[in-house]
Formats: structure tokens, sequence, C-alpha cells
């Protein structure tokens, strides 16, 4: 088929790659415009954009899906299908009329559950032992549209939302595939969805990076764990922020009993108390300064009482 592909971020790039081997023919890439990334805010291009250039690739970059000049020339390419992975901006009507085949989402969960954008995240921080990947044909409602297929996938006890999310982006590249395979072929149909077992997914915010030392340490544990890499949970200590990489349950049962927030610094670990059991900090990173381990952090502190997070 004659394919136009729609995504932006790193994690879209490979199953832009594996269309790109497969048998089918990628004409061009949909992708959001360049904007500020990294450290020094620089404006680049996005992930799918780079990889499309150094294709070869026509690179459509609307600042708004519904832009006439957009619409136009997608009608004029005249894609047979449209794949979609994270994209990242709603597809008006117009735009969803336009291939033959329609548009076809790669999404990471196992739908119904965790319709939005960021199903990662959720299914890490509400502690979900499986996930999944489902490829579905995009609808007006969210992420509620038929689905052609679908992938399980363990979530580890020590998974974050970046390695969880790096696993599901491979095996979805080769959902996808498989899913434009049958489509061509005519060999897959989309089934509706349940109206069952449906939940929502929305955007992890830095307020909700926030940790809450009250919470029971295993939630805290997930939530710092569904926030790396990104937005990166964060605590404040001594009025300013303070990032922390993902923390251990595990530690030696003749701990003190610690308040939600206090630390204890021994010589190669720190903890942190909870709303239950006290949890090991991981790397931590104060504002202007470099990653480090928290006995390193902890190592650099001047404090004649009790030291705490908030």
């Amino acid at each position: 088929m004659r394919l136009v592909f729609a995504g932006t971020p790193q994690t879209a790039v490979p199953a832009l790659d594996a269309l790109l081997a497969a048998r089918h023919e990628v004409v061009a890439v949909v992708t959001r415009p360049a904007a500020p990334a990294g450290r020094g805010r620089r404006v680049e291009a996005s992930p799918v954009a780079q990889r499309a250039a150094a294709a070869g690739l026509e690179v459509l970059t609307p600042a708004r899906a519904r832009d006439p000049q957009f619409l136009d020339r997608l009608r004029e390419i005249g894609p047979d299908c449209c794949p979609v992975v994270a994209y990242g901006a709603l597809l008006p009507q117009p735009a969803l009329d336009i291939p033959p085949h329609g548009w076809v989402n790669l999404h990471f969960s196992l739908l119904p559950a965790w319709r939005g954008a960021a199903p990662v995240h959720h299914a890490v921080l509400h502690g979900d032992d499986v996930t999944g990947a489902s490829t579905f044909l995009l609808v007006k409602e969210m992420d509620a549209g038929p689905v052609y297929g679908v992938l399980t996938e363990p979530v580890r006890p020590d998974d974050t939302t970046g390695s969880l999310l790096e696993r599901l982006s491979h095996s979805g590249a080769e959902l996808l595939v498989a899913t434009l395979d049958g489509i061509e072929s005519g060999t897959i149909q989309a089934v509706p969805q349940p109206a069952e077992g449906v939940s929502f997914a929305p955007k992890i915010t830095p307020a909700d990076a926030r940790v809450d030392w009250k919470l029971p340490a295993h939630v805290v544990d997930r939530q710092i764990r569904a926030c790396t890499p990104e937005p990166g949970a964060w605590t404040e200590f001594e009025g300013a922020r303070l990032k922390l990489a993902p923390v251990s349950l595990d530690g030696p049962g003749d701990l003190p009993e610690l308040g939600p927030g206090e630390l204890l610094a021994q010589r190669h670990a720190v903890f942190a108390g909870t709303g239950s059991r006290p949890v090991r900090l991981g790397d931590v990173q104060a504002e202007g300064k470099r990653q480090m381990t928290a006995s390193d952090w902890a190592r650099g502190l001047r404090a004649d009482g009790p030291v705490r997070l908030a």
C-alpha cells in the first residue's frame, strides 16, 4: 500500500523504520512542527522528521491538521492508508476521510484500557501486571475506534515508563506492519471495542510528578518509575526542587521509623520515610547540579537536626 506515516517522538521511529523495511511504500510523513528541545531549548525538528529526512521522504509539518494547504497536499499524495504512532495532535474528519483504508493508530495499551495521551505512564503508575499495544482505526472519539490487533507485554517490577515504552515501541512496530499487511490482503477485520473496561490516561504533568511522601512505599515507588524519564519525578528540599531517579523497596529490617519525607543517611545508602516503610533513594539531582548518588548528595548536606523532603 501507499502510506503516509504520522508520528512525532522517538517512540514512533521504530514503527517508521519497520514500515520502510516492509513491502509497503512510505511516501511522506506528517509530524509536529519543530519545537524547543533539550537543556538548551534549541528549536529542533522532531525525531520522526529527522529520520524521514534521512530516508529522503517528504515531511509535512502542519501547525494544525485542518489547515487547507495540508489537506490539499494529502489528497495530492493519495495515500491508501495512514499509519499513526504518537502524532500528538487531533486529526479532523476531513483528514480522516482522505485515505480509503483510513488512519490506523498504534496505541500502547490493551484497549479499551488507558485511552489517552499517557497509557504507559498510567500502566506503571497503577501497578498493572500486564499491558500491551493495540492497532485500531481512528475515529472522531479519542482512541475509541475498532481494533485490528493486540499484543501483550508484562510490566516488570523495576520497569519505568521509559523501559516499558522502549519494548513496546519495537514489538508494536511489528504489530503495525502485520496489521497493514492484513488490511491490504483483506485477511483481518477491525472489531469494535467492548463497552466495559474503559479507562483514561491523561497526560502526566510536572505537578503530577511531585512525590507525596505520605503515600505508602509501593505507591511512591510506582509514581517515581511512572514519571521516569518524563516528566521526571521530584521533591522539594530546602525550598529547591530535587529530581529523583527510581527508588528501591529493599532495605535492612532494622531501620528506625521515619516520618513521611524524613531522611536517614547511612554510609552507602539514604532512606526516606513514606506513609508505610522507608524507601532507599536512587540517584538525585539538585537544581543546577549534576546527577549523583543519594549518598554523595547527602554527604554534602550541613544539617544540625532532622532532614526532611517536602
